[in-house]
């Protein structure tokens, strides 16, 4: 099904209003502070649109229907993780990180551990956040060349050149404003999917069915190893169907990737207030779980509606009749765009398509400031000098805001077919293995821990998932990165001379 009229008509008013927010936010940005923490004057529900704005992205949406097309309801961890992420943020952290005197995770470590740790902090945490705009490439060139006639390089250049006009004229204000936006047109097409989808089936009875006849009564059950409902339910009613250590891996990875994110902590730190800033992460940790639900909706019906080209491929070559009625996508990760192109009403289902664009255009494009944030004020401030006017440190930040966003872009087209949530919960897990423990100790333990043994934690926490991601552990390899990281702060306590001198007595 290709797009009408009216579809081209839905997408273009849902980018000509955001791209109208972006210049407009631009007026509000006279200088670094405001560009990147909105100088200290939002409100609430900007707060939580510049957290929603990154968390509420093509991995909470495309991801999310593309993991429920295979494993159900296991997809809602994404947002499941991200929700309560933000409740710890708000209840936990806000008051801490406002009242640290940083105005970055990054130098709060630093602050507390030497400009050394905040250093490594910063190249490896960066690390882990690019990994996450790799994800919002994928899922913005799986909608482009689903809904247009076009490659995958030419996705990437839009993609590119799409999130660097809603970020780079805005910053905070940009990311915030066109966040709460965002988040109006994106509850109103989620809540119109869940209600399609409940329509179209007769309710989760209908869809039970609906999967029972596409999976359990078809050869293409057995190509995905389900012949029974028994087999249906463990696979698809199930939050842990991927096994219980690599999905409550999965929603420990959120939690800690949105305490150790430069992003949320920015719009923590734009606040006007603690109370503002509590309220706003208290707005996302709520508004967030609901989005993944529709998600996961719109991923069960296209599981009952859809046949992959892999699929299609490997029943052929069986000798095996493909079942009627289905059908047939390049890859998973193009399971929503599917939907709505074939299930929603045209002029609505362009909006949608737009708003589902800018949901992942926000996504990258906030993350790509946080990455720029890191690289401008804690690295590149301690390497020259020439980044401390103000002027300079702005154009500097734009500029890499958009190497960011080229870089991620190219290696995006690379690798076309991987799991986007794949990619967000390894930036998740790279995020949380750097920054979270040491960050915790310097705001809750100022004082206590040795600096060495917080640089060992720092540098050992992100190689120990990268090497349980290579060995292949059958469990989410964050668990062995925060246990590394535990367990060499806590040497740091033993070992610490103040420790050390109280025991003697």
């Amino acid at each position: 099904m290709t797009l009408d009229i009216a579809h081209l008509v839905g997408i273009f008013l849902v980018l000509a209003l955001i791209i109208g927010i972006g210049i407009y936010s631009g007026r509000k940005v006279s200088d670094v502070a405001d560009f990147t923490s909105g100088g200290g004057k939002t409100g609430s529900w900007l707060v939580a649109g510049t957290i929603m704005g990154t968390l509420v992205s093509g991995q909470a949406t495309v991801g999310t229907a593309q993991l429920a097309f295979s494993f159900g309801m296991s997809a809602w961890w994404f947002t499941l993780g991200s929700g309560l992420g933000c409740l710890v943020l708000a209840q936990g952290y806000v008051k801490r990180m406002r009242h640290s005197g940083a105005d970055t995770l990054v130098s709060v470590i630093a602050g507390e551990y030497g400009s050394r740790s905040g250093y490594f902090a910063s190249v490896l945490s960066s690390i882990g956040i690019f990994v996450s705009v790799i994800a919002q490439m994928l899922s913005a060139t799986a909608l482009l060349t689903t809904i247009f006639p076009i490659s995958m390089a030419a996705a990437s250049v839009i993609s590119t050149a799409i999130m660097a006009v809603y970020v780079i004229f805005g910053g905070v204000w940009g990311a915030g404003i066109g966040g709460v936006v965002k988040l109006l047109l994106l509850y109103l097409a989620s809540i119109m999917g869940g209600v399609i989808v409940l329509f179209a089936t007769g309710g989760l009875e209908g869809l039970d069915t609906l999967l029972h006849h596409t999976l359990v009564d078809t050869p293409l059950g057995a190509a995905n190893d389900i012949y029974t409902s028994e087999d249906l339910l463990a696979r698809f009613g199930s939050l842990l169907a991927r096994g219980p250590l690599n999905d409550l891996g999965s929603g420990l990875s959120l939690v800690l990737g949105v305490l150790s994110t430069q992003t949320y902590a920015s719009a923590v730190w734009s606040a006007k207030s603690d109370k503002t800033a509590r309220r706003g992460a208290l707005f996302s940790a709520c508004l967030i779980p609901p989005i993944g639900i529709a998600c996961i909706l719109v991923g069960l019906f296209m599981r009952g509606q859809c046949i992959t080209a892999e699929e299609a491929a490997a029943l052929t070559s069986a000798g095996l009749a493909l079942p009627d009625g289905l059908i047939e996508i390049t890859t998973t990760a193009q399971v929503f765009p599917t939907f709505i192109l074939h299930y929603m009403p045209a002029l609505f289902g362009g909006i949608v398509l737009g708003t589902l664009l800018i949901t992942i255009v926000g996504g990258g494009a906030g993350l790509s400031l946080g990455v720029a944030t890191i690289v401008v004020n804690d690295i590149g401030g301690h390497v020259t000098q020439f980044l401390n006017d103000p002027r300079r440190k702005l154009i500097a930040t734009r500029l890499v805001i958009v190497a960011v966003l080229a870089v991620s872009a190219a290696v995006a087209a690379l690798v076309p077919s991987a799991v986007i949530n794949d990619f967000g919960y390894l930036s998740m897990g790279l995020r949380g293995a750097v920054i979270f423990v040491p960050l915790s100790a310097a705001l809750f333990f100022p004082g206590r821990i040795g600096h060495p043994w917080v640089m060992a934690s720092i540098l050992a926490g992100p190689v120990a998932v990268i090497a349980g991601s290579i060995l292949g552990v059958p469990f989410d390899p964050l668990f062995i990165g925060v246990l590394v990281n535990l367990l060499l702060c806590l040497m740091g306590r033993l070992f610490h001379p103040k420790h050390q001198i109280n025991a003697s007595f």
